[in-house]
């Protein structure tokens, strides 16, 4: 946080909710002996007074106060105990709305001896709904921590999709589609390289990346060079850009550098990597002597606070004359505001941007994730008609470094 006055806010709603959870741990270690409860409170509150104090550090110091990985990870916790507690609280809240309905029932309805019962006893919190919440919240927060150690755990999917106007020499071509890599979240360059030896082992035709290539800098991609740059594939390596590729989420200039330079160098490391980057264009793809289209646009969002950088307008025109036509078009809302109305000759776009969110349920027959209430597809195949979107779950990560229930994925496509 870049407002001293918002920081200090955040921290009075820490503090708010700490004190609302305390009674909560009051309630439940009320049958504790008075020793085993001052225990409970002293952990409790040191606790609380460490994550303040972390977040201080980490809102007031610079980037280079800690190394990476620790402030990733204390912002991580923190936000992980903030967000545990709050759920917690919902618990809490429903029973003082029930503690005040009894309240209200009392002086309404009782006789005056049942009045001085309620009165002298009170209504006390109820002991189940106190562990209940405490329960989840503490449930959420292990969760958060147990995905620490899911981020490089990379999840190949395999999908098979058929095209009655697929040329006949591309049947059985094999795509790899990838998507936010997101390299300035990355610790781990062993691990990294892992996933990228996974894509090479599946020896595809071609290799779509579809943005976010970095955070936010593209000197974010130095350490990754000799890794990314392993990726390739017969048909070649094509990329476009995501939102974050755009650098609109830091202030500029940045060491020296302007924003509009540093676009200028994250599309050198494309080049350098030995990717095609399509920068609202379309490129033809050979196969056993007959051709489909490949178009590439830049960042194309239908919600308000992601750019609109891509014209499709400029991509498409010439690529209509191929029988098959392949768009990668990093948001997944695009699809539904501009691909399907206005452009029903493109037979597969693929996608990523929502990461699953890097949270939710991801099992065969079932998926759930609260990105969903954002972004209508958001993980996996969506058709309508003869048109399929693939959103892939992206690669990296960013913000949370970790995955719960939704793994980093590589995605195999082959076209039958």
């Amino acid at each position: 946080m870049r407002s001293p006055f918002g920081a200090f806010i955040f921290v009075a709603v820490m503090l708010l909710l700490d004190t609302y959870v305390f009674q909560a741990v009051k309630t439940v270690s009320q049958s504790a002996s008075p020793k085993t409860r001052s225990i409970i409170y002293i952990i409790f509150w040191s606790l609380s007074i460490i994550a303040i104090a972390g977040f201080l550090v980490f809102a007031f110091s610079g980037q280079n106060f800690l190394p990476k990985k620790v402030r990733t990870y204390l912002f991580a916790t923190i936000i992980g105990l903030f967000l545990a507690k709050f759920v917690a609280v919902i618990f809490f809240l429903v029973d003082d709305l029930r503690r005040v309905i009894q309240w209200i029932a009392g002086k309404l309805f009782y006789n005056n001896t049942e009045a001085e019962i309620v009165k002298g006893d009170g209504i006390t919190r109820s002991v189940f709904l106190s562990w209940l919440g405490l329960a989840v919240g503490g449930g959420l927060f292990g969760s958060l921590v147990y995905g620490f150690g899911n981020k490089y755990k990379y999840d190949v999917k395999r999908v098979q999709l058929a095209f009655d106007n697929l040329p006949a020499g591309f049947k059985g071509m094999k795509v790899l589609h990838i998507s936010d890599i997101h390299s300035g979240s990355f610790t781990d360059k062993k691990a990294v390289l892992h996933g990228v030896n996974e894509i090479l082992n599946e020896k595809a035709d071609v290799i779509l990346f579809t943005g976010d290539l970095v955070n936010d800098r593209a000197t974010e991609m130095e350490d990754y060079m000799d890794v990314f740059g392993q990726l390739k594939a017969p048909m070649g390596v094509y990329s476009t850009l995501g939102n974050h590729d755009y650098g609109d989420y830091v202030s500029w200039p940045d060491n020296g550098i302007s924003k509009e330079q540093n676009l200028e160098n994250l599309k050198k490391v494309h080049a350098n990597l030995g990717w095609k980057l399509l920068m609202n264009e379309h490129v033809v793809l050979e196969r056993n002597n007959e051709q489909i289209a490949l178009i590439g646009i830049e960042n194309w969002s239908n919600k308000a606070r992601f750019p609109k950088h891509g014209r499709m307008d400029l991509a498409y025109p010439g690529a209509e004359k191929y029988p098959f036509k392949i768009l990668m078009s990093h948001d997944p809302s695009h699809w539904d505001a501009q691909v399907r109305t206005n452009y029903p000759a493109i037979d597969l776009m693929l996608s990523g941007h929502t990461h699953g969110m890097q949270f939710g349920i991801d099992i065969a027959g079932f998926k759930w994730s609260p990105v969903q209430y954002v972004y209508k597809q958001w993980a996996g195949l969506y058709e309508e008609a003869k048109q399929k979107l693939y959103v892939n779950r992206g690669y990296g990560f960013i913000g949370y470094p970790g995955r719960v229930g939704v793994l980093p994925e590589i995605t195999v496509i082959e076209l039958v």
